[in-house]
């Protein structure tokens, strides 16, 4: 019996959050290059936003899901899941630098969203070393706790 070909996409969603979280990567990189020169009030808030969480995060949420989920997630869920990370990213930064809590507060829901689908993806899986898992599970629990502190400071910044 032949195994039915993956698409593209289900094989190489590592490279995929690594390419976006790389142009997060950089992006923060050049951001925080022109904070001190050009004054940018949240240039380096951004930056490190934009590093830690649009780069680091990703890119490790995604490698470790991709290693640890017992069944691969399929196209739909992984462009989901890529646009939402991304979408929710730019919103939060956006929304931080026009002052605009509401579009904060969209932008952490759809990184909410994110997280649960990645939850759901690993859920009930034995792939991998049991600590592996239990990292995951603790990384994912703290982004998910730290969303909503972040986004009470959205509007406390924005009174």
């Amino acid at each position: 019996m032949t195994e039915t070909p993956r698409p593209w996409v289900e094989e190489r969603a590592p490279l995929l959050f690594g390419g976006l979280s790389l142009i997060w990567i950089i992006s923060g990189g050049l951001v925080a290059a022109v904070t001190g020169p050009l004054d940018l009030e949240h240039g380096s808030w951004s930056a490190a936003y934009q590093v830690l969480v649009g780069g680091v995060v990703q890119a490790g949420l995604g490698a470790a899901q991709h290693a640890l989920a017992a069944q691969r997630p399929g196209v739909p869920m992984l462009v989901a899941q890529l646009a939402a990370w991304n979408m929710g990213s730019a919103a939060v930064i956006g929304g931080t630098l026009l002052t605009m809590p509401l579009l904060v507060d969209a932008g952490g829901l759809l990184l909410v969203v994110t997280l649960v689908l990645m939850i759901r993806t690993v859920r009930g899986s034995r792939q991998g070393p049991a600590w592996a898992l239990w990292t995951y599970r603790i990384l994912l629990t703290i982004t998910l706790i730290s969303i909503p502190i972040g986004l009470v400071l959205a509007h406390l910044r924005a009174l």
